[in-house]
């Protein structure tokens, strides 16, 4: 297996952009699906999938929604690493990475692992597009060599759109109440890959806010969730927030198992300074939030923002809408 992982992952690289004969769209990709393989479409992903139950053989492409780039290709890949191989497929294995390439403007990063599954050995690759101030990725889940051409051809398919790059308005910055915000970190153990941390705000025009907090990691318990509700005030570019109530529960293996543990949580009063920019020249906005002390909170977890090239002590929240979608 490991042999069919380094030989497909060279085909992953290796493989050039096709003219479509038959295309299909999906978010801002265009690519050919593979003939004589089963689609489903979700919300936010495309999947095409293959199986011959003699041979017990089986092959998955999924294409995955795009979402706001972190302006680092590899930072990209770990997220939805985390995110769709670990989190969704319960992946454990560390990825195999390629170095960065570049292709029609885009930063890409390829990586892959092997695993074992109810079907025995198998392999998964990752391919996550960086640029434009987004990012895109695409895997492939298969177990044998005999679906290796439709995955390469499939691989080779792929175009995506490009942002056109605008300038932003004097004036047009959003309000606090007009989005939901969210904030994306991967998380690592001295293992490695751990898993992943999802921040949501919601500030509502009555002075009361929501935050919601999913974390996700390999092993159990799986999943600690935190809901917290209180209210904020706003004094120039200073927020204060102050929690009403705060809530925590841990689930073993999905989010909606029962608690394994829950309980109440401190409630800490927090200011922030705050601001909005377009961080890509892209009409995306994001808040960004600056303890006033400088130091990181429980809530919103460790620093990771950089500005031109630069860390700072603030976290990012992308706008998005009610479903977690970004905010056009």
């Amino acid at each position: 297996m490991n042999r069919l992982l380094i030989f497909t992952l060279c085909l992953f690289i290796c493989s050039h952009n096709l003219i479509a004969q038959t295309s299909d769209t999906f978010d801002i990709a265009t690519f050919t699906p593979p003939s004589g393989w089963k689609k489903q479409t979700k919300e936010e992903a495309v999947l095409f999938s293959i199986a011959d139950d003699k041979k017990g053989t089986f092959a998955l492409l999924t294409i995955y929604a795009s979402g706001e780039s972190s302006g680092d290709a590899k930072h990209d890949f770990e997220s939805d690493w985390q995110e769709f191989i670990a989190g969704q497929l319960g992946v454990t294995s560390k990825p195999a990475l390629e170095p960065v390439e570049k292709r029609d403007g885009w930063d890409v990063v390829t990586g892959g692992a092997s695993f074992e599954n109810k079907t025995g050995p198998s392999a998964v690759i990752l391919r996550t597009f960086s640029g434009f101030g987004k990012r895109f990725s695409a895997a492939a889940i298969f177990n044998s060599q005999d679906s290796l051409p439709a995955i390469e051809a499939f691989a080779s398919s792929i175009n995506l759109k490009k942002s056109e790059t605008k300038q932003s308005q004097a004036g047009s910055q959003p309000s606090i109440t007009q989005f939901f915000w969210k904030q994306s970190q991967s998380r690592k153990d001295i293992g490695g890959y751990a898993g992943y941390s999802k921040n949501t705000y919601q500030f509502n025009a009555d002075g009361t806010y929501q935050f919601s907090r999913v974390d996700f990691q390999n092993y159990s318990p799986k999943y600690y969730l935190e809901n917290e509700e209180g209210t904020y005030k706003i004094a120039g570019n200073k927020m204060t927030i102050t929690p009403k109530k705060s809530i925590f529960s841990s689930h073993k293996s999905r989010k909606d198992d029962a608690p394994l543990r829950s309980g109440n949580l401190e409630l800490a009063v927090l200011q922030y300074s705050f601001e909005f920019m377009d961080l890509h020249n892209d009409g995306r906005w994001s808040l960004l939030l600056s303890p006033v002390n400088g130091v990181e909170t429980k809530r919103d977890g460790v620093f990771s923002f950089q500005l031109n090239g630069e860390k700072r002590k603030t976290y990012s929240y992308s706008a998005v809408n009610a479903n977690g979608e970004l905010v056009p």
